[in-house]
């Protein structure tokens, strides 16, 4: 007897959950950014973030997040705090590579990529980049704390479903917000009774597609929109890829109902390029 749907996708998944020491190494490098950014721009707080965090991490892809709330007036332009902190981090991590990816500024460290988000508090709230234009507000732990309760009532469905969609993000090149997926992904099974790996990994595709990567307002009801793209030539881009993977993604899902588990695996394969 072959291997399940099911298993596949189950093994596919595991493969690309980082380990719990996967990323110390980056981290190891929090307390010499805390103390550079505290020194030169004002620090309040310094707390890790983002899908490692979360548990919706993706081996070799997801990077160790930071959000860093700074001190100070806020500027107008989101670009000139994310230029004062990209040079106040290359200044002191001189043979590192430092980048601004918004709404981060990226260390490419040789043991390990750090993002950090700089961001300025408002209520109990951040104000960050917007990864397409001007400011947009966060809840991190708010956030956080709506993915964690969606995956408890669906035994951890939730995060899966979410790293399986970035697995897929990364394996195909697709230019949309991994923050996106997460949260689409909760939003989705916020809506079901109940969590099918098969099926949901095509119907949470299939929603974000028919809905044309449109951005979604927050569904803790605090924060701004979460946007899918950085352009609209990337939203373009992301929509064919979309578009594809909800065809093998049916497919999949149709021969699996059949009992055809060989061919829902090819299908699977073909979506995530493996």
């Amino acid at each position: 007897m072959g291997q399940s749907a099911f298993g596949w996708l189950d093994d596919l998944t595991r493969l690309y959950t980082p380990t719990a020491t996967e990323f110390d190494a980056a981290r190891r490098h929090r307390g010499a950014i805390e103390s550079r950014l505290d020194a030169y721009l004002g620090l309040r707080e310094m707390f890790e973030i983002g899908s490692l965090r979360h548990g919706t991490g993706v081996w070799q892809y997801s990077d160790a997040d930071f959000l860093a709330s700074l001190k100070g007036i806020q500027p107008d332009s989101p670009w000139t705090m994310l230029n004062r902190v990209k040079e106040t981090l290359q200044n002191r991590f001189t043979s590192t590579e430092v980048v601004i990816r918004r709404p981060a500024v990226v260390c490419r460290f040789s043991d390990g990529h750090v993002e950090v988000v700089p961001a300025y508090p408002d209520m109990s709230g951040f104000w960050i980049a917007n990864p397409a234009d001007g400011w947009m507000k966060t809840y991190p732990r708010d956030h956080n704390q709506y993915v964690t309760e969606i995956n408890k009532r669906h035994s951890g469905g939730a995060k899966r479903l979410a790293r399986q969609l970035k697995v897929w993000k990364y394996l195909r090149n697709v230019p949309v917000s991994s923050c996106y997926l997460e949260m689409r992904s909760a939003k989705h099974l916020d809506g079901e009774s109940g969590y099918s790996p098969i099926w949901d990994l095509y119907l949470a595709l299939n929603k974000m597609h028919e809905a044309g990567l449109a951005s979604m307002n927050d569904p803790t009801g605090l924060g701004s929109r979460f946007g899918a793209c950085s352009s609209e030539s990337n939203r373009q881009d992301a929509m064919s890829k979309f578009g594809t993977a909800v065809s093998r993604a049916q497919k999949a899902k149709d021969f699996h109902s059949d009992g055809n588990d060989e061919k829902a695996i090819e299908q699977l394969k073909l979506l995530f390029n493996k």
